[in-house]
């Protein structure tokens, strides 16, 4: 059986971690091949949504170095180790962040260290009531990677983001939600349904208008207002030669509902 289980389905890519066995700690092979399949789903104008999720307790424990190329020992000199995690937890989280199409993680159980960044990269996410949120680095005497200062601070402020990864606790699907992790949480069993629903509902939108979207939205909290307003307006100009954005103003024009297509 697959260590990373892959289907598409009425336009969604459906990508499940599946070590459940290991609480799905995310290995060097796991991690390559959820980065090819990213990028398999930007380039795939059939594929349209994006589900990040895992069999078993765990979302994805964080991860599992053992059999990574990693540098150790006396055989380390200076720069191995950024060099590691630039092509590594950065590379693996900016995968989903940079995808074209939307990114929803449905987090079935505890995401932590570059589990919860994996969560936290996605533009959407979902929540099992009983799946919890860890910054475990501190625990381990290390400094968060993945992204995550960068990640949590824009998500919920500098002060939560420190709290957070300062003390490492903890954090429930319901906590989550109330500092703006999490979009939404329901029961375990709810999770799977309304992920599909809300990845097929993505799937059935304007695919490029909903891309330039995320994009504008990512960098927004990284540019100052003219390079923002600047981005704006060409990505307007981008959309505006799409067959969806067409559709969707002779829509409201004919009053009847869009069909989109995603292109």
């Amino acid at each position: 059986m697959s260590d990373v289980l892959h289907s598409v389905e009425n336009g969604v890519s459906w990508i499940t971690l599946n070590r459940p066995e290991a609480m799905n700690a995310v290995t060097w092979d796991q991690r390559e091949r959820i980065i090819g399949l990213l990028a398999d789903a930007s380039a795939d104008p059939d594929v349209r949504a994006v589900v990040v999720t895992a069999t078993g307790r765990g979302f994805c424990a964080g991860a599992d170095l053992r059999g990574a190329p990693s540098p150790s020992g006396t055989d380390r000199v200076v720069g191995d180790v950024s060099r590691m995690i630039r092509l590594g937890a950065q590379r693996f989280i900016t995968a989903v962040m940079d995808c074209e199409k939307p990114v929803i993680a449905a987090v079935n159980g505890t995401a932590a260290g570059i589990g919860a960044h994996l969560a936290f990269a996605c533009d959407l996410v979902l929540a099992a009531e009983s799946a919890r949120f860890v910054e475990v680095f501190v625990r381990r005497g290390l400094v968060p990677d993945g992204g995550g200062a960068y990640l949590l601070p824009r998500l919920i402020g500098p002060q939560r983001a420190k709290e957070l990864m300062f003390f490492g606790d903890a954090v429930s699907a319901t906590d989550a939600e109330r500092l703006g992790l999490v979009n939404r949480v329901v029961p375990a069993e709810e999770l799977p349904k309304l992920a599909r629903e809300w990845a097929e509902r993505l799937a059935q939108g304007p695919t490029r208008s909903i891309a330039l979207t995320k994009q504008l939205v990512n960098t927004s909290l990284d540019v100052d207002r003219t390079t923002a307003l600047a981005a704006e307006a060409a990505a307007q100009e981008l959309n505006m030669g799409t067959r969806d954005a067409q559709e969707g103003v002779a829509s409201f024009v004919e009053r009847r509902e869009a069909g989109y297509v995603g292109r």
